[in-house]
Formats: structure tokens, C-alpha cells, sequence
């Protein structure tokens, strides 16, 4: 496989005119405020921020990731920085010359030059919405090739590490624990917490689980170190190998900074070089802890764990084996986005592919287990982390909206798999309030309701918001499971548009950092286009009189809305009712 026919020509020889930040390389479709490197799942997410787009040359790496990532080639014994900014003493690596970036849905790619050869990076998180149990495998490729430049043979070598920040980002004085497995056909190092607490996190960061490290076993080419981060860094440096030793003198993260390196030897390069892959992963389990009637507390684990008896391991081997077959899948996926997408603009396009690694990298398929410990693969769940904005909550109702039009695009069913947690919890009684729950828990990956009702209210935002993607979700799809297992809420929700909409109460909206407002005329709006989705719904089951009666009201209140929403002069709708 060659990576370079996977960027367009275009990437590599035009600056796009619609990159948002000056650079000095080609950026395509453009050059964004953070760049998505591995972007799976709400704690296996490394962006590459560009601040005012520092190039290679001012001094920075061309590629800084996220919770200690670095990387080098070594060329003719030249070496090269290629990934983060990795400071060995009495060293000083060339930092290669960033050429070009691209994005597209599912992958990022770099194409860097290093002397006489080309280096081409490829960092791909797939998005599998069809597959449960591929699109719950919180992993992503990072694959690594080498070009001649001039025909002429070159002796290189990569080197790659990653530090035990991915245990823990938040907090590097804890201690970590860790292991590697150096046989078989693929190697690992796995780091973790030493102490780890269930479900709970620490500045966005969970205190749980592990942070998998994986590349290929190809035999002598293949080497492994474990240990001080300027030792093992050293040590590629010098010899161009690793030393194939494991440190396990446990300690804090910032203590002498443990990190856990591979090197693949790519032999003499005169034309194009093999792919070497790497994985990188974060996996806990369980994963979310979620409220059932009775106040039951809940455990749920990842999907892909019900193909896998041993996800750590066997699930890393499976996921590289499926390296190429994975590639093809996401080109034939990122090709249908931009297809569709720029329909309405190149500019669009470009907006949309950058919005729907972060959309999925936020979002969790889970499943329970049968009283006999069995997996109940009937009963899937799925939650969200607020990403973007406060980081805590689970499930938020005015978060998923906006994330909606990528879950009726790509697969409703998972569309479903989010409303259902909520439509669930509700209809235990446990929620004390009449209007629709702001989320689920306070704190990811807690989804332990608001049963005392101390929740971060938004009742016209978020039972508009219920009933229209519950109308959107079933007209998409024909499947009535929602509306027939839970009208009683969604007439409930109804009401209580019914009665608040015309004159929004004081409350907040979806803005909430704006404040509390009487009178949002977005608030209305949002609430009659509620009532009129019950309307659709209503119809949808045969419900003629709540459908005509629905439809009535909405009638009366549009023009309503729109006399006292009208700014002076009829322009525009002002911010309030006001008239």
C-alpha cells in the first residue's frame, strides 16, 4: 500500500484559499484551529493544535500531540524529529520540513521531508457506524511510510514512543504501572494507573482503564524499549535500534518520564518503503455506569467486548490485521462525505469532514450483561460526553442535537441507541419533573440521573428538543419502537410546550454561558416547532384528534410569535419578545 496515493495532488502542490490559518505548507480542505490525530473515543482523543499555525522552521515539531507522543527517522544516520517535540541532551535531530496536511473524515495525513527521503504520515480513526462492534473498538492507526526523493538507496529506520501521560494527562504525579508483550505477531506496551477509581475522572481524564501502544512483530526489524524518556530516546539516536529491554521500576508520570518506544527498521530505501503501523487505544471497563428503576446502579461495557473475550490483546491483533481492509472501508466513507457535502460547498465540506471525527470520538456504544454474566447484545446504549464545552455531563440532550444531522447521515440506529438511555431513565419515575431531563449524570461516564431533580434545567430547549429528533429519528427510518413505547412522555413534554411557549418563563437555553432570559424568542420557536413535531407524531400512530388539535395550536401560535419576535423595520426577529 502507498500512502502518498491516498493525498491528492492538489495537497501537495496549492495552498487551499479557504485555510483559516496562514502557513507555510499546503493545508487541505484547510488548516483548522486543532488538527484531529487519534480521535476515537472520549479519553482516546490527540488533536494537534495549530495556535497561529506555527510551521516546523519557528522552532516547533511539525506534529505535537497530545499526552506525549514523539517520533523520528533516522536516514543515513541523520535524525529527524517527525512527531511532538522530544528534547534528548546532547542531541539536536533535525526537524523535518512539514510539505503538506490533509484531513478528511476519518484520517489526517502529513507528508514531511527529511533530507533525501519523504516521510508520510497517516493517522486514521475509523468511523464504522454500521458496525457496533468495529465503531466500539477504541483504537486508532497511526501508519508510517518513506520515498526516495532521488532514486538513490537510503538505510532508514522509525522510532516511536509514547509517554505514560496517556494514563493519565491530567495529572502526571501519579504512579503508573505497566506491562509489555513482545511476542506473538503483534507487540504492545500497556501503562495504567496504579491505583485506578471506577467511573470517575480528573480534569476531563478518566482514572481508569489502560493506554495500549501496538506495532507489528517483523522480527529482527522490530525492536522495543521501555524506560526514562531520554534513554530509550538516546538510545535510537545513537545505534538506530532499541535495546529490547523493559523497565520496571514503577513510579509517578513525571518521575524520570517512563515512556514506551518502538523502532522499525525499514532497511535500504530507493523507491517506496513497506507501511509500518502502530496503534494507539484506551480501554476501561466498565465503561459507564448507568441508573435503572429502583435506583439500581447499572455497569456497561464497551460492545466490541462481546466479540472478543480478551479485547486488551487478541481485539489489538484484530484491529492491525484489519489495517488495510480498515484504509478501504474510510476512503470509500470519506469519498460519499465530501461527495455529499460539497453539494452545498467546498467550504461546507470542508466543516463537515473535521465535525465527525470529534462527533464519534465523543460518543460510546455500550451494552449490558444477563444475570448469567452473559452479554446482552439486545440491550445497547449509548452515551456522549460534552466535548467543547464544560466536558462533564452525560448525555446532554442540547448537545446530542447538534450532533444529530451526523447520526441520521451515517446510521439512525445509533441516533436511537442515545435517546433511548434517556426516554428510559424517565420512564422509571425517578425524574421528578414534568419536563424533559437536561442529561443524565453530572459527571462522564456516570449516568446516575438527577433523581433528587437537580439538574441543569432547560425545559422548553430540551422537550423541543426531544420531540423533534424523536419525530426526525422515525421518519427516517419507519421504526415506531419510540413513539409507541413512550408516548406518554412525548405527550407529557407536549403539554408543557403547550403552556410555556408563547412567553418563555426566565430560563436558560442551549446558551447557556450567555445566561438566563425571559421572553427567548428562540426558545419559542423552538418550542411550537416541538408541538408540531407531536403533531407528525401523533398522526404517525393514528391519532387524529391530538394531531388536529396539536396542528391548531401551533396555527395560533406562529403568528403570534412572529408580531411580537419582529425587530422595528421587519427585518429580522429580535432576540426577545419585546412587543
Amino acid at each position: 500500500m502507498v500512502l502518498f496515493s491516498l493525498i491528492s495532488v492538489a495537497s501537495v502542490t496549492s495552498l487551499l484559499s479557504t485555510a483559516v490559518l496562514a502557513v507555510s505548507w499546503t493545508a487541505q480542505p484547510l488548516n483548522p484551529a486543532s488538527i484531529p490525530l487519534a480521535v476515537r473515543s472520549p479519553y482516546l482523543s490527540a488533536w494537534l493544535p495549530q495556535g497561529t499555525g506555527a510551521a516546523a522552521e519557528s522552532g516547533v515539531a511539525p506534529i505535537l500531540g497530545y499526552g506525549g507522543w514523539a517520533g523520528y527517522i533516522r536516514v543515513d544516520k541523520t535524525m529527524y524529529t517527525i512527531l511532538g517535540d522530544p528534547v534528548v541532551p546532547g542531541t539536536s535531530p533535525t526537524l523535518a520540513t512539514q510539505q503538506s496536511m490533509q484531513f478528511t473524515a476519518t484520517s489526517t495525513y502529513f507528508h514531511l521531508n527529511a533530507g533525501p527521503v519523504d516521510i508520510f504520515l497517516n493517522f486514521t480513526s475509523p468511523v464504522e457506524p454500521s458496525d457496533l462492534t468495529k465503531q466500539s473498538t477504541p483504537f486508532s492507526y497511526l501508519a508510517i511510510q518513506a520515498i526516495s526523493t532521488n532514486g538513490a538507496a537510503h538505510s532508514v529506520s522509525i522510532y516511536t514512543d509514547i509517554s505514560a501521560e496517556w494514563a493519565c494527562a491530567s495529572d502526571n504525579t501519579r504512579t503508573v504501572t505497566w506491562q509489555s508483550n513482545t511476542t506473538g505477531p503483534v507487540f504492545t506496551h500497556q501503562v495504567m494507573l496504579q491505583s485506578e477509581e471506577d467511573y470517575t475522572e480528573y480534569s476531563d481524564f478518566i482514572l481508569q482503564g489502560a493506554a495500549y501502544y501496538s506495532t507489528t512483530n517483523n522480527g529482527t526489524s522490530t525492536t522495543y524499549q521501555t524506560g526514562q524518556d531520554v534513554v530509550v530516546r538516546a538510545q535510537f539516536i545513537g545505534n538506530g535500534v532499541l535495546a529490547n529491554t523493559l523497565n520496571t521500576t514503577f513510579r509517578a508520570i513525571s518521575d524520570d518520564w517512563p515512556v514506551f518506544a518502538f523502532a522499525q527498521d525499514l532497511g535500504t530505501v530507493s523507491g517506496t518503503s513497506d507501511v509500518v503501523v502502530f496503534t494507539i487505544g484506551h480501554v476501561r471497563d466498565p465503561a459507564v455506569e448507568y441508573i435503572i428503576a429502583g435506583g439500581v446502579y447499572q455497569a456497561r461495557s464497551l460492545y466490541a467486548l462481546s466479540n472478543s473475550h480478551n479485547l486488551f490483546y487478541r481485539q489489538i491483533e484484530a484491529f492491525i490485521e484489519d489495517f488495510s481492509n480498515a484504509i478501504l472501508r474510510s476512503q470509500e466513507f470519506d469519498q460519499k462525505v465530501e461527495s455529499d457535502a460539497s453539494a452545498i460547498s467546498s467550504n461546507y465540506a470542508g466543516v463537515v469532514q473535521l465535525s465527525i471525527r470529534q462527533a464519534f470520538g465523543a460518543m460510546e456504544i455500550t451494552i449490558s450483561q444477563t444475570a448469567d454474566g452473559s452479554w446482552n447484545t439486545s440491550d445497547v446504549l449509548m452515551f456522549l460526553k460534552e466535548i467543547s464545552s464544560d466536558g462533564y455531563n452525560i448525555n446532554t440532550v442540547d448537545v446530542i442535537m447538534p450532533a444529530w444531522p451526523v447520526l441520521l447521515y451515517t446510521n439512525p440506529a445509533l441516533g436511537k441507541y442515545l435517546l433511548l438511555s434517556l426516554f428510559e431513565y424517565q420512564a422509571t419515575g425517578q425524574w421528578p419533573k414534568k419536563y424533559a431531563v437536561h442529561d443524565l449524570g453530572s459527571t462522564y461516564p456516570k449516568a446516575t440521573g438527577h433523581n433528587d431533580g437537580n439538574a441543569e434545567d432547560m425545559p422548553l430547549e430540551e422537550c423541543g428538543n426531544m420531540l423533534i429528533m424523536t419525530l426526525s429519528y422515525t421518519q427516517k427510518t419507519a421504526d415506531t419502537s419510540i413513539i409507541t413505547s413512550y408516548i406518554d412522555l412525548l405527550n407529557q413534554w407536549t403539554g408543557y410546550l403547550v403552556a410555556e411557549s408563547l412567553i418563555p418563563a426566565y430560563q436558560i437555553s442551549t446558551d447557556d454561558f450567555a445566561g438566563a432570559l425571559a421572553n427567548q424568542t428562540n426558545l419559542a420557536i423552538k418550542g411550537v416547532i416541538g408541538i408540531q413535531a407531536m403533531a407528525e407524531i401523533s398522526g404517525m400512530l393514528g391519532d387524529a384528534t391530538n394531531q388536529q388539535n396539536y396542528s391548531s395550536i401551533v396555527a395560533s401560535y406562529v403568528p403570534q410569535i412572529l408580531n411580537l419576535a419582529t425587530a422595528e423595520g421587519g427585518k429580522h426577529l429580535g432576540l426577545v419578545l419585546w412587543k
